[in-house]
């Protein structure tokens, strides 16, 4: 379980990091409508540096929100089940999960390697370069795999640890 808290406190670290994106997005914005709307002089850089703080803030925000439990569940199969039964439940959500976030950190490798070899750029006038968004992208999908790893792992194990008896008595019961 030492592996696992670490896991947590990696992805707590970082969400509460990229959480500070938000204020950095939001300043460029301001400076932005500043600048265009008082000075009469727009800037070309804003929406596209703003395009990716959200970008990434999104992306690498999902590992926290998984880890708080912070994602949408529909609970209709498991709203008034034994909490082995919903750790079943979560074994298996948890384990497609991970599946889909492994091919998202595999192909989004890929597509790392392609922009940074090809130094691929976006179609704007400032011609960014795509690979700090799409390694972004990759970091996320690795995060959100270890955090969809713990949450399989501590599932699992509630799902096969021995539910305690609810017929059991108690020895000063069994004496009456």
């Amino acid at each position: 379980m030492i592996i696992l808290n670490w896991i947590d406190r990696v992805n707590l670290w970082v969400g509460r990091l990229v959480s500070y994106g938000i204020w950095i997005g939001a300043a460029v914005l301001v400076w932005e409508v500043v600048s265009r709307y008082v000075f009469g002089q727009p800037t070309i850089w804003a929406h596209g540096y703003t395009q990716r703080i959200f970008a990434a803030y999104f992306i690498l925000i999902g590992a926290y929100t998984l880890l708080r439990e912070g994602h949408v569940r529909v609970d209709i199969l498991i709203a008034n089940r034994t909490p082995r039964v919903r750790a079943m439940f979560d074994v298996l959500c948890f384990g497609m999960l991970l599946i889909w976030c492994l091919a998202l950190a595999w192909e989004g490798w890929n597509f790392f390697q392609e922009a940074l070899l090809w130094n691929e750029k976006d179609d704007s006038a400032l011609a960014h370069p795509l690979w700090p968004v799409k390694l972004c992208m990759v970091v996320a999908a690795v995060l959100f795999s270890l955090q969809a790893a713990s949450a399989f792992i501590r599932a699992l194990v509630t799902a096969l640890s021995p539910a305690p008896s609810q017929t059991q008595t108690q020895p000063e019961d069994r004496a009456q």
